[in-house]
C-alpha cells in the first residue's frame, strides 16, 4: 500500500515538474518573440495579442521572462531532487544545494538569452543601450542590464561548475569506505 502511494506521489511531482518546464519553456519562447520584435520591429509598444489590447508587447516579455525564471528553476529543482536517488550522476548534498544548483543553471541560460538579445539590440539600434530598460522602471538601461546580465552568467556558471565538482567529490568519498569496509572484510 505504501508504494503505491509513494509512486502516487512521485507522479504528482513528476507532473509537476513537467508541468513548470512546459511553462517555462513556453515563457522563453514568448519572451523569445518579443526580444525579436524589440530588435526588428517598429511597434513593440502595440499589443502582443489583440485580444488584449492593454498589454503590450514589451510588458508580456518582462513577465514572460518573470515567469520563466521561476518555472524553471522550480522544473530543475524537481528535476534534481529526483535524480538524486538514480544511477545518473546526481546532485548529492541538502535541499539548499539542490536549490543552488537549479538557479545557478536557469540563470546561465537566461541570463546568456538576455546578454545575446541586448547585445542585438545593441548592433540594430545602440541608441537604446541609454534607454531605461522598460517603461514600467525608471532604472536601469539596457546597457546596464546587459553588464549585469554578463556578471550573472559569470556568477551561474562557475557556482553551477563548483557545486557539481563538489557532489562528486562528496559521493566519491561515501563510496571509498565502503569499498574499504569490504575489502577489509575479505583479507580478515
Amino acid at each position: 500500500m505504501s508504494s503505491v502511494r509513494t509512486g502516487s506521489q512521485d507522479n504528482r511531482k513528476l507532473a509537476l515538474e513537467s508541468a513548470a518546464f512546459g511553462v517555462g519553456y513556453t515563457a522563453v519562447l514568448i519572451w523569445s518573440g518579443t526580444a525579436l520584435v524589440a530588435s526588428f520591429g517598429q511597434g513593440q509598444a502595440g499589443p502582443y495579442w489583440p485580444a488584449i489590447p492593454q498589454l503590450r508587447t514589451d510588458t508580456t516579455g518582462i513577465i514572460a521572462f518573470l515567469v520563466a525564471i521561476v518555472s524553471l528553476v522550480v522544473s530543475r529543482y524537481l528535476q534534481l531532487r529526483r535524480r538524486s536517488g538514480a544511477p545518473v550522476p546526481p546532485v548529492a548534498g541538502p535541499a539548499g544545494v539542490v536549490a543552488a544548483q537549479a538557479i545557478a543553471e536557469t540563470a546561465a541560460v537566461l541570463g546568456t538569452g538576455l546578454v545575446a538579445y541586448l547585445s542585438l539590440n545593441a548592433v540594430t539600434h545602440p541608441e537604446t543601450l541609454r534607454l531605461q530598460v522598460t517603461h514600467l522602471l525608471p532604472w536601469p538601461s539596457e546597457g546596464t542590464v546587459r553588464v549585469i546580465g554578463l556578471g550573472v552568467c559569470l556568477a551561474a556558471v562557475a557556482t553551477s561548475r563548483y557545486l557539481r565538482a563538489t557532489a562528486n567529490r562528496v559521493s566519491q568519498a561515501a563510496e571509498v569506505p565502503e569499498e574499504a569496509d569490504v575489502k577489509a572484510d575479505i583479507v580478515a
